[in-house]
């Protein structure tokens, strides 16, 4: 079964497109690295390739290295910048996986012991606490 066709006018290429702003916190040639505004945890940050793909599924295997590179170096930043007693890195590819938004990315959360991960829901985050964390995580990264 091969997925549908990637719309390039789903929400991850507007941001890139600049159209939707967003709280980056790393860019370079290849990939980018924002704040998901419906954070599971402070600091739930998502990191996707600039090129068009649906999900990994479809992926350019060539892009596949810089955004796993990305991936790391974010989330180490990010492990940091929470003092976070680890990280949870989730992908996610098709509706029946868990996929909302059809533009390959990954999720990367900090986790700490005894405390539960809040719903993926419809509330967006008050773009103060945002701009905050993304700073957190700017400088984890310098």
């Amino acid at each position: 079964m091969t997925s549908p066709a990637y719309d390039p006018n789903n929400i991850f290429a507007k941001i890139l497109k600049g159209e939707i702003p967003s709280y980056r916190i790393y860019e370079d040639e290849h990939t980018v690295a924002f704040m998901d505004v419906m954070p599971q945890a402070p600091g739930h940050t998502l990191v996707l390739p600039k090129s068009a793909s649906r999900n990994l599924l479809d992926a350019d295997p060539t892009v596949l290295p810089h955004l796993i590179t990305t991936v790391q170096k974010v989330a180490v930043a990010i492990q940091e910048a929470f003092e976070a007693d680890g990280v949870y890195i989730a992908q996610f590819n098709e509706p029946a996986a868990g996929q909302t938004v059809f533009h390959l990315h990954f999720h990367i959360i900090p986790r700490h012991e005894g405390i539960a991960l809040k719903p993926h829901s419809g509330k967006m985050e008050d773009g103060a606490v945002l701009a905050e964390n993304a700073k957190k995580i700017i400088e984890a990264l310098s």
